[in-house]
């Protein structure tokens, strides 16, 4: 009774979080493939420089793994195949497991990106997860005669769901290539207010890790004993420090971020002008001819880029970009959007639009938004 009971809970469970882990990723395939590169390039240092030639390949890979998590949970969940499945499932959290350590033991990746920006998780809780994930998997291994005795559809019927399950799965996560993540889990959604994120929304309280006599001591307040050396400082409440650490925008003149929490800005994020669509600069154009001929409500345009002014300035002359440009980290401007180019419209710092170059908006819907 308890090990029918333990079979199909973790049937349960393994196969809903497959599909969860899956969905988040295939939600935002781009912020998975550029984890993926991160792992590449770790691994090409690490091991092999031969892991860099799958870089380019990374946003396949991304779709690809996403949409085989989510068809082994739901083939798990239908007992389609059922033994094939567990075994796949198996291996590739065995795989996962390996990277979660490696990243963990050697503080490499940060972030696995398991549960994309919904859910942040450090190396070793990335770790345990996949630990305890194997350990169900195990029990699967050794108990599908109490998953096979549920009654369930024909094979037939659990092939076509199986089926619906890729085709679904394959086709939102090139939607969300081709346009924005269908659920927004990053600092820069609509509605954030960018100049609040930026600031701590507590104190800061810190505790201090000392040491005297050669053993190590953890203190509240900082000693007025010498004999007491400092180690380091750790955070007692780190998730009320800033949202946001890392946003600047300047040129040669200088630093530029706080004017652009001023009033109604047109964003225009080019992150890499040789990776950029030029196409779609048709239809930016086209806005920002509206934009200067209308004056209410007065928006100001400006770009904002990471690549070189050499570069930029050749590149906004083949794509007649005639408005004002900014630089920023190129690490930021693809967590502010997925596109490139993409555009983002401030409201006095906060966020009310957003678009992929593939969904340029009319000058009507900008000013719906202000």
């Amino acid at each position: 009774m308890v090990l029918r009971l333990l079979s199909r809970f973790a049937w349960i469970v393994v196969g809903g979080l497959f599909i969860f882990s899956g969905l988040i990723k295939l939600n935002d395939p781009v912020g998975t493939a550029i984890k993926l590169e991160e792992y590449f390039e770790v691994f090409s240092a690490d091991f092999s420089p031969v892991f860099l030639s799958f870089k380019p390949f990374a946003l396949y890979l991304s779709i690809f793994l996403s949409t085989l998590e989510v068809v082994l949970g739901v083939a798990l969940l239908v007992r389609w195949r059922l033994n094939t499945v567990v075994w796949l499932l198996f291996l590739l959290t065995l795989f996962f497991t390996f990277l979660t350590f490696y990243s963990a033991y050697y503080n490499k990746v940060t972030d696995c990106g398991c549960f994309g920006d919904a859910i942040k998780l450090t190396p070793w809780q990335s770790f345990g997860k996949d630990v305890a994930l194997l350990v169900l998997i195990l029990v699967l291994l050794f108990t599908q005669r109490h998953i096979l005795s549920i009654p369930r559809m024909n094979a037939g019927v659990t092939g076509a769901v199986v089926l619906v399950a890729l085709l679904l799965s394959v086709g939102m996560g090139v939607y969300a290539y081709r346009h924005e993540p269908f659920l927004d889990f990053r600092a820069y959604r609509v509605g954030a207010n960018i100049p609040k994120l930026m600031k701590p929304s507590a104190p800061i309280r810190y505790q201090y890790i000392m040491e005297k006599d050669g053993r190590e001591v953890t203190l509240e307040n900082y000693p007025t004993d010498t004999t007491y050396k400092f180690k380091k400082m750790v955070p007692l409440n780190p998730e009320d420090g800033p949202k946001i650490t890392d946003f600047n925008v300047w040129n040669d003149q200088g630093d530029f971020t706080k004017e652009l929490f001023l009033g109604n800005r047109l964003l225009i994020l080019v992150k890499d002008v040789k990776k950029a669509d030029q196409e779609s600069f048709k239809e930016i154009n086209a806005l920002l001819a509206g934009i200067e001929q209308s004056q209410s409500p007065k928006i100001v345009p400006v770009v904002i880029t990471s690549s070189s002014s050499q570069d930029f300035d050749v590149f906004r002359h083949e794509v007649n970009l005639a408005v004002p440009y900014f630089f920023a980290d190129g690490t930021v401007l693809k967590t502010m959007i997925r596109a490139n180019p993409g555009l983002l419209l401030f409201k006095n710092g906060t966020v009310v639009g957003k678009w992929h170059h593939n969904d340029v908006p009319t000058l009507q819907e900008v000013q719906q938004l202000l």
